[in-house]
């Protein structure tokens, strides 16, 4: 079966089989998307509520999540099953879990090939799974070889750092990454990507 990447001419070295299993088969993954499935989601998003949508999962799945292992990862976890979702039932194109020029990206909008040919209409989501300071910002670095337009890299923390780029705290009560779907729903209507504006914003 081809994937993503080939089906846009990329080609896709990096994404073994067993990168795809081991993904598939996270327990939390597993248990955010039994949850999501619980609640008839696609009511939810047929009406476009997507902030209400994160604020439920992040108050009723939270405290489970963080008991599931180390804080960080769980939440990086959490944070990247969850955009996937979202990502994809407000079909905003992305791609996740890719190299790109030897560099790993955990999202990037629409995809690699915007990103080589105009990244000021491409966006990278880097979801770190550690709060080292000086990890992150060696990944930053990193990613801005990538993208040189450094504001279209964007964050999500389990805390507030004192990073330039834009950042959304993944809490347990915290209304800003509710808004962070609305905002790619924006980039990518400003950069004309998504032409059926699916968030209407």
């Amino acid at each position: 079966m081809s994937t993503p990447l080939q089906n846009l001419g990329v080609k896709d070295d990096t994404y073994s089989t067993n990168k795809q299993m081991s993904e598939e088969s996270n327990p939390i993954k597993e248990y955010l998307f039994d949850y999501l499935e619980s609640k008839k989601i696609q009511e939810l998003t047929s009406q476009s509520k997507f902030p209400e949508l994160i604020n439920d999962v992040l108050e009723n799945c939270f405290d489970k999540v963080i008991s599931m292992g180390e804080k960080e990862e769980s939440l990086a976890t959490l944070a990247r099953g969850l955009l996937h979702y979202l990502l994809t039932n407000a079909l905003i194109p992305s791609q996740r879990k890719i190299e790109f020029n030897g560099i790993e990206i955990d999202i990037v909008i629409p995809n690699l090939k915007t990103l080589e040919n105009d990244p000021n209409k491409s966006l990278i989501i880097y979801i770190p799974k550690t709060m080292d300071v000086n990890t992150i910002k060696q990944k930053l670095d990193s990613l801005t070889k990538i993208q040189p337009t450094s504001k279209n890299i964007w964050l999500v923390l389990s805390k507030k750092l004192d990073f330039q780029n834009n950042t959304y705290v993944i809490e347990k009560k915290n209304q800003l990454f509710s808004k962070i779907i609305v905002d790619i729903g924006q980039f990518v209507n400003v950069q004309g990507q998504n032409k059926f504006k699916i968030l209407r914003i």
